[in-house]
């Protein structure tokens, strides 16, 4: 891998042009009978799974990544439907990225469409990527966690601690604190939707994420705060190519529609079709 400055992943996601994790899957139901389990892990592991039954989420999200070099922030709104398995980001673009102004992201379990992505692409055209091209599963590199992905490693929690009660909203959360394996929330995932996580899995170097979650009476996730590393330099372990990225995700509006929709064949932006003749 070239040494990758997440801080410009626009730039990484021109150039590679490699893909993103759409994730996690869910039925559309009453979500009348979740609630919270009583045992840490267990509330925590079943995070995912209960935010999928209430159908479709809406999203905030903020992604910090810091190196010996550089610090940017990202943050992001949109949301994901569970039924049709599909979501949409639009991601501010701090200064320095390869591209200015917004991207704007649509995730499907194993695929990403990526509009306005710097990679000298037609004003309006998109790009479809498939996310095993991408070391970090896209779990970082295009600005965001997606919301289906966020949830989803949730599915390996290892630990799980109970820190305390939060009132947001009006609605009482519980804060939990732990640590989560990648690799084995995509064995639990499983699908196309596990193909992020398990890139990421082989990338990342602290394989034991560090993770904060906000949990309500139901154990609908209402936030998720994920620490993620790698190296900005292949195979060094040195701490001056340590790059670390906290993924913040926050989720309100359970089953309030979101409007989503996977780009027209129109509208795909094909570099071997553009490729001049020789």
């Amino acid at each position: 891998m070239k040494k990758l400055h997440l801080s410009a992943a626009v730039a990484v996601l021109a150039a590679a042009l490699s893909a993103c994790s759409g994730g996690g899957g869910g039925h559309a139901q009453g979500a009348s009978a979740d609630q919270l389990a009583a045992d840490p892990v267990t509330a925590v592991r079943n995070a995912a799974d209960i935010t999928g039954r209430t159908g479709s989420v809406h999203a905030k999200t903020e992604l910090t990544t810091e190196s010996a070099e550089k610090k940017a922030v990202f943050n992001g709104t949109g949301g994901y439907d569970y039924v049709k398995r599909l979501g949409r980001l639009e991601i501010d673009v701090p200064p320095g990225a390869a591209t200015t102004g917004r991207i704007t992201e649509v995730v499907l379990p194993g695929t990403v469409y990526l509009q306005n992505s710097g990679a000298k692409i037609p004003e309006g055209k998109w790009v479809k990527l498939d996310v095993r091209q991408l070391p970090d599963g896209n779990l970082v590199s295009s600005g965001a966690t997606d919301p289906a992905s966020a949830a989803g490693a949730l599915r390996g929690a290892q630990t799980a601690e109970l820190v305390g009660s939060e009132t947001v909203g009006g609605v009482e959360l519980k804060h939990y604190k732990g640590t989560l394996d990648l690799a084995k929330a995509a064995e639990v995932t499983g699908g196309r939707g596990a193909d992020g996580l398990r890139m990421a899995a082989q990338t990342f170097t602290v394989k034991e994420v560090p993770y904060e979650a906000w949990l309500d009476a139901q154990g609908r996730l209402h936030k998720v705060v994920e620490t993620f590393a790698f190296a900005g330099v292949a195979g060094s372990k040195a701490p001056k190519d340590q790059v670390k990225v906290v993924s913040t995700t926050s989720l309100s509006d359970f089953g309030k529609p979101v409007e989503a929709a996977e780009p027209a064949a129109s509208e795909i932006y094909s570099m071997k079709a553009s490729a001049p003749a020789k």
